[in-house]
């Protein structure tokens, strides 16, 4: 019987296209406190008495628009990728989701009974950056369920990886193949963007992030936790990958949610304004996302297609996320089994929220 496991988690999906379906993933999803950071009341009615009862069916005709024969894209992406996960390493794999299904104390519970004798679970947060709503909520949701269980095997978790070789090559190969195929003018590298307020909130000095001119330069032990210096690191050095000169790419955020200041610039405002600068052929990727989902599918690969056309565009490609990229499979193994992993009973060392 094997020792260790690998449990893959990604964010999660409606079950359906339903409205119900779509209604209680959002409220799960939006009643994080590490996604809306207010106190519960000010949350419960903010979610529940105004963003939900509205953006439900709109999020509901988005996924339609997606949604394919086997379900949602980033759950059977992520099946797939544990499927070939355990096919490269030789151990059980699965996976979980940290909103909707499958959730992660049923997959505990499965683990326990097809497993009786496993003695690691190492988790593998499918997020390259840190980012208290993706990474954070993630780690610390499987961690509770975790502590608070009666499981006799001890729980591992693999760090942020944005800055690591083997992800780096394999995302930089992904881009390479269509640079390769067909010739651009311009790369967009969008990232799932945050509110300005995560990021100052993770750097407990309160004197670095967003302080200085060039705070995600250089060296800082802020950077551990800084998400913005995190993508910044993965655009430079995927860009010297590739050969990339600084007028050749540019860095966005995109799914703003709210009226909160968030980080800049957006990706909807970059791609409208990139025509007018001659830049009409444009490649996309979007390296926060290693499973195609409805930010990528819908938002990028739709929404961001036609802006960019209505704007002057001549031509416009979405790479697609890793998915189960050969070599973003080896990599997983990699970082699971030769990389740094933390207890879980002591990593991460989380700040207590309002």
């Amino acid at each position: 019987m094997p020792e260790k496991i690998i449990l893959l988690t990604n964010l999660g999906s409606p079950d359906s296209t339903l409205k119900r379906d779509v209604y209680r993933y959002l409220n799960e999803f939006l009643m994080d406190e590490r996604v809306i950071d207010l106190p519960y009341l000010g949350r419960l009615l903010l979610v529940r008495g105004i963003i939900t009862p509205f953006r439900t069916p709109r999020s509901s005709r988005k996924y339609k628009k997606i949604w394919t024969e086997k379900g949602s894209p980033l759950i059977e992406h992520t099946r797939q990728l544990a499927d070939k996960l355990q096919d490269e390493t030789g151990l059980p794999v699965y996976y979980c989701m940290r909103y909707g299904n499958p959730a992660p104390k049923a997959v505990f519970d499965k683990i326990t009974q097809e497993n009786p004798e496993v003695k690691e679970v190492i988790l593998f947060p499918l997020y390259p950056h840190y980012s208290m709503s993706s990474f954070e909520t993630a780690v610390e949701h499987v961690r509770r369920i975790w502590l608070d269980g009666v499981y006799k095997f001890s729980l591992s978790v693999v760090p942020p990886f944005y800055n690591k070789d083997c992800y780096i090559t394999a995302l930089a190969a992904s881009i390479e193949r269509y640079l390769k195929s067909a010739e651009y003018d311009h790369v967009l590298f969008s990232y799932h963007g945050v509110p300005v307020r995560h990021i100052t909130k993770r750097d407990a000095s309160g004197r670095h992030c967003m302080q200085k001119e060039d705070c995600c330069g250089g060296t800082s032990p802020v950077h551990a936790y800084c998400y913005r210096h995190q993508v910044r690191e993965t655009t430079k050095l995927v860009t010297e990958r590739l050969g990339l000169n600084k007028e050749q790419y540019s860095l966005s955020f995109q799914s703003r949610l709210g009226t909160d200041s968030w980080l800049k610039p957006s990706t909807d405002a970059t791609v409208r304004s990139l025509p007018a600068l001659g830049r009409k052929r444009l490649l996309v990727v979007c390296p926060s996302f290693v499973s195609d989902c409805l930010e990528t599918l819908e938002e990028i690969d739709m929404g961001a297609r036609e802006s960019f056309m209505e704007a002057g565009g001549e031509h416009f490609t979405c790479v697609p996320c890793l998915n189960t990229d050969e070599a973003w499979v080896k990599a997983i193994a990699e970082l699971s089994l030769q990389g740094e992993t933390k207890p879980a009973e002591i990593y991460p060392d989380f700040m207590p929220r309002n």
